[in-house]
């Protein structure tokens, strides 16, 4: 009976260690994958890909000074550009390539928090805080984090042929993976993506 009563129990224990480590495996693949909806428009009068498929970046007077930020968006852009066919040429580009980015940090208003507020942001490619208060200090809701890309294409004679914003709006905050997705998605469907608004979700791996 005493041998019975073991063999039960180490049962029950070896079932017990399993189903732990099933729901550890299944928690570590929810904690390693991340779900972000970015909210896109797009316009375009392209009817297929410019020959030869070559852009050129143009740059606005306020994106003339190098930073990290700058770098880093005009690095997964050109990434993303190449994924859907196009490739930078600033010599002799078909295409010249106007491309924004903008990032901002605040903390929202919500009825069942205090109305205490702060911002932060850098756009094009520079800083610009801010702030406000408008209420107690009793409750801090999570800090939202604001991000978006514009991509647009201009033929030889400089008429726009392609528009496409991407928006990203929620708490996560890595740039690297958010701005990544965002031009993925301001790009889904180039050259001729459905006109007008749409929501595309990407799944991440942080």
């Amino acid at each position: 009976m005493a041998i019975g009563q073991f063999s039960v129990g180490r049962w029950l224990a070896r079932c017990i260690g399993l189903g732990l480590c099933a729901m550890a495996l299944v928690l570590a693949g929810c904690s390693s994958t991340r779900v972000i909806d970015n909210d896109v428009r797009s316009y375009s009068s392209l009817k297929a890909m410019p020959a030869p498929p070559t852009y050129r970046l143009e740059r606005l007077p306020s994106q003339q000074v190098d930073s990290p930020f700058r770098d880093m968006i005009e690095r997964l852009a050109t990434s993303a550009l190449a994924n859907v066919g196009m490739q930078r040429d600033d010599r002799n580009g078909t295409l010249r390539l106007e491309l924004n980015a903008y990032a901002n940090a605040y903390m929202p208003n919500w009825p069942h928090y205090s109305s205490w507020n702060m911002g932060f942001g850098y756009g094009p490619w520079g800083w610009a805080p801010g702030f406000g208060y408008g209420g107690s200090w009793r409750d801090m809701p999570p800090t939202m984090y604001v991000r978006d890309v514009r991509i647009v294409f201009r033929n030889a004679e400089g008429t726009p042929v392609f528009e496409s914003t991407a928006r990203y709006d929620d708490i996560w905050s890595n740039d690297e993976q958010i701005f990544r997705s965002l031009l993925q998605s301001a790009l889904e469907g180039f050259p001729t993506p459905p006109q007008g608004e749409r929501r595309i979700r990407h799944e991440i791996i942080p």
